[in-house]
């Protein structure tokens, strides 16, 4: 029953262990339920790993949009060598986390006018995705960009394949020339190349496909150009292995590999900062959802777990994020998280409607009301802003622990 949670959780007195508690004292810490609860020692152990396998050359960066809680952003504008985001809001809480503007990129095929203003003034490095918002961007005063690049390939076996197809991310890779054309003739330096072309990759050959592609193609503008590129963002694309069958990412693999590319650079690129971005990579296995279980019922048949909480903070988990079949996230009594299974359950939200189903025929031991249910994996893509639908339903705590 527990052979996919994750990592780095224990059983304390007979209950799941999260940073070294049980999970009824975070759950006393924070006030009630829904509870998320993030191990930053997990958090921490995670980018160790990643910088020891990646080149001591290629710079880390972490991605806002996996998770974006003020105190976490805080906390890794210490442990990483830049910040990525994707809005305004995003934006403030990389400045204010002491990241150096130059070491932030700001991604995302919808900027308004007043995030572009903002990124500006701060110094910030914008992503630029297609050639409508170069013409904004240099109207608005802006001098030095990047391109973000939709390449001819993708990430292949990944999650959500965002390369290699009509896509709002980016500019196709056979248009870029002529944006950077473009930018010279409105005073814009281009200084940098994102790609990203896709995520939740478990497959080690994918990702280093991909990211030699990516330096391929990087070379390819450089000489086609004649830009000078300060930084190349590879985007990241590292998967996390959520179901009971997938396998971990070979990470010693994809940085062999890298090195190995990193080592026959062409002279265009020798200059290049290089950056590998990760989000989910480096925060979902650290975090636990805690959902409190106030009825249970049979219906023709099927038992049901009901608990308060529900897809308006746990949207993947309840299948509702993109999941063509839908799987069950790694999930737990907390209160008993020792004992055997002797039921199976439905378990389910508090919202009305029949989406709102955090897992389909779980294995639990005598899961009773009031007993805490862990759903794991949900460091990233976690709380959420409640919809005006779900007025009255409380949002989500947070802890980082």
């Amino acid at each position: 029953m527990r052979s996919h949670i994750p990592a780095g959780f224990t059983t304390i007195d007979g209950e799941l262990g999260i940073a070294g508690r049980a999970a009824s004292y975070w759950v006393h810490e924070a006030g009630d339920t829904p509870l998320f609860v993030y191990d930053r020692a997990l958090i921490a152990a995670r980018i160790a790993a990643v910088r020891a396998a990646l080149p001591s050359e290629v710079a880390l960066h972490y991605a806002l949009k996996a998770n974006p809680l003020p105190a976490l952003v805080e906390w890794m504008g210490g442990q990483v060598d830049g910040l990525d985001v994707a809005s305004g809001g995003e934006l403030a809480l990389a400045l204010a986390s002491g990241m150096q503007p130059r070491d932030i990129g700001f991604a995302g095929p919808g900027k308004r006018d007043d995030e572009l203003r903002a990124a500006i003034a701060a110094g910030v490095l914008i992503n630029v995705e297609s050639a409508g918002e170069l013409e904004r961007i240099a109207a608005l005063g802006g001098r030095v960009v990047a391109l973000r690049l939709n390449p001819s390939f993708e990430l292949k076996g990944s999650g959500m394949r965002m390369g290699g197809r009509a896509s709002p991310f980016g500019i196709d890779v056979a248009d870029a020339p002529a944006v950077v054309a473009r930018a010279a003739e409105l005073g814009v330096r281009v200084t940098g190349l994102h790609v990203y072309a896709g995520s939740q990759a478990l497959s080690a050959a994918a990702v280093i496909e991909s990211q030699a592609a990516t330096l391929v193609m990087a070379a390819e503008l450089v000489a086609a150009t004649g830009v000078q590129l300060e930084t190349l963002n590879l985007g990241g694309g590292f998967g996390i292995p959520y179901f009971t069958n997938d396998l971990p990412l070979d990470l010693a693999a994809v940085g062999e590999a890298l090195s190995a590319s990193l080592a026959t650079l062409p002279a265009g690129l020798r200059d290049t900062r290089i950056i590998v971005e990760l989000g989910r990579y480096l925060v979902g296995e650290a975090g636990v959802y805690l959902a409190r279980v106030v009825d249970r019922k049979v219906s023709r048949g099927t038992e049901f777990i009901v608990t308060d909480g529900g897809l308006h903070h746990q949207l993947a988990a309840s299948g509702n994020f993109g999941t063509v079949i839908r799987r069950n996230y790694p999930i737990a009594n907390a209160s008993h998280f020792g004992a055997d299974a002797v039921m199976t359950a439905d378990v389910v939200g508090c919202l009305c409607t029949p989406l709102d189903r955090l897992g389909e025929r779980v294995a639990l031991p005598d899961t009773q009301v009031g007993d805490l249910i862990a759903i794991f994996m949900a460091g990233a893509y976690g709380a959420s802003a409640s919809p005006a639908a779900f007025l009255g339903h409380p949002p989500a705590r947070e802890l980082l622990v």
